[in-house]
């Protein structure tokens, strides 16, 4: 199939060179030129494991094509996938003007039937609004379809290319043979593709998400009642888990949910409902106890320093909001950054992918280390915001040597107590007991 993707950012990326990695011919259209030319000689503009080695392939099969021409991108396409961004407004709902404003300019440029796909994730609704921004000029016959994204950034290319479920919204027995044959080999393996009207598969998403925000939410709460009790949230987790009702995924207790997601679809449902008048309280207390646990650390490393933290230097492990992207958005990391800096705090970072996004989000606030153990010079103590897979088993005398305090502040329950008990260091973790 000939399909167009309008936008190349994260999901429009990924979406347009795996389409490409079966076979269809696929054009990936936006407005920003620079990032065009880059990807049409060859440079990936995200980071995502296992994405760069298949986009280079299907450039090189001539499959994954760039322009910044919406009629050129459009024109031999049967498929039209809209990946553009959403996002939050002042009051939280979702800014649909880049989604419209395509819509629009489709209309003016369609000669014949084409499927328009709402790739983004999207209020309820969405769907018709795109209809009526195409038909405002364009009398032809033409679909809108809602088929959200299930993309976890750091897996992304095994999420796409082995999809749990394909969720597929339209009322149109047309475009849904389109659907079926797209996604046909996708799901070779029996999981499903689940077709329902529009407006179910645009809550969907944004069901699914906030679902998993709960969830967390939920964990973190646990946490800190099991610091007040006594109890360890690493047995509660595992006693809970084993429920096969409740599930061992997205128990972890920790520092907070960031990322481009999770809070931006909480933020969108709450303010859907509002719109007919329904307050969604779960979700009302999901973002206020998200915002709080973000700087859940903060209190117990002003109490290590007798409330000083003037002139106090922190080595940070970890800036992107979860391993394996260079994603920072929402990322629980600034917000502490933010707090310690503000008590008159120094602080030196390292992160494997975060930190060229970090330095132009926050320039040079920070110091950044070239690895793990730099960061380690001369600080007071470290803080762990991430939990990248080379920070779990580190090299504790190293980092005993390196800091004037054998002080641990994870926000990721990386490490077990005991051992820190035994290495001499004080370790405060998220919900477990405080090491001395």
């Amino acid at each position: 199939m000939k399909i167009a993707v309008v936008g190349t950012g994260y999901v429009g990326l990924v979406t347009g060179t795996c389409f490409a990695e079966t076979g269809n011919d696929v054009t990936c259209v936006d407005i920003d030129s620079n990032k065009i030319t880059k990807l049409k000689s060859g440079e990936i503009t995200i980071y995502e494991p296992g994405l760069e080695k298949i986009f280079l392939r299907n450039l090189k099969e001539n499959r994954l094509h760039f322009t910044t021409d919406l009629a050129e991108g459009i024109k031999d396409a049967a498929i039209i996938f809209l990946a553009l961004p959403t996002p939050p407004g002042e009051d939280g709902s979702a800014d649909l003007k880049y989604i419209l404003g395509v819509a629009g300019e489709l209309g003016k440029l369609l000669t014949d039937y084409k499927v328009i796909i709402d790739k983004s994730t999207v209020p309820v609704g969405t769907a018709e609004r795109v209809r009526a921004a195409v038909a405002a000029t364009y009398k032809g016959e033409f679909d809108v379809v809602s088929n959200p994204e299930f993309l976890r950034e750091g897996v992304a290319v095994d999420d796409f290319m082995k999809p749990d479920r394909v969720v597929i919204g339209t009322n149109s027995e047309r475009a849904r043979k389109v659907m079926g044959d797209l996604y046909a080999p996708f799901v070779r393996q029996g999981n499903p593709v689940i077709f329902m009207d529009e407006r179910s598969a645009e809550l969907t998403k944004y069901a699914a998400n906030s679902f998993l925000a709960v969830k967390i939410s939920f964990m973190n709460e646990i946490a800190r009642l099991c610091e007040k009790l006594g109890a360890d949230v690493d047995m509660v987790r595992k006693g809970i888990g084993s429920d096969e009702r409740i599930g061992k995924r997205f128990l972890f207790p920790g520092i907070g949910y960031g990322g481009s997601c999770f809070p931006k679809d909480v933020q969108a449902l709450v303010r859907s409902s509002s719109e007919v008048n329904y307050e969604f309280e779960i979700l009302n207390a999901v973002m206020k106890v998200n915002e709080e646990q973000k700087l859940h650390l903060i209190p117990g490393i002003k109490k290590y320093f007798n409330n000083n933290l003037t002139g106090k230097k922190f080595a940070l492990w970890g800036l992107a909001f979860k391993p394996n992207t260079d994603d920072i958005r929402e990322a629980p990391a600034l917000y502490m950054i933010d707090a310690l800096i503000k008590e008159g705090a120094i602080i030196t970072a390292f992160d494997p992918e975060g930190m060229k996004n970090v330095k132009a989000s926050i320039g040079d606030t920070i110091t950044y280390a070239e690895n793990q153990y730099e960061a380690l010079e001369d600080a007071d103590a470290l803080i762990i915001a991430t939990e990248w897979n080379e920070f779990r088993t580190p090299d504790f005398s190293k980092i005993a040597a390196k800091l004037k305090n054998k002080a641990i502040f994870d926000g990721r329950n990386l490490f077990d107590l005991a051992a820190l008990r035994d290495l001499g260091f004080h370790y405060e973790s998220v919900g477990r007991a405080i090491v001395n």
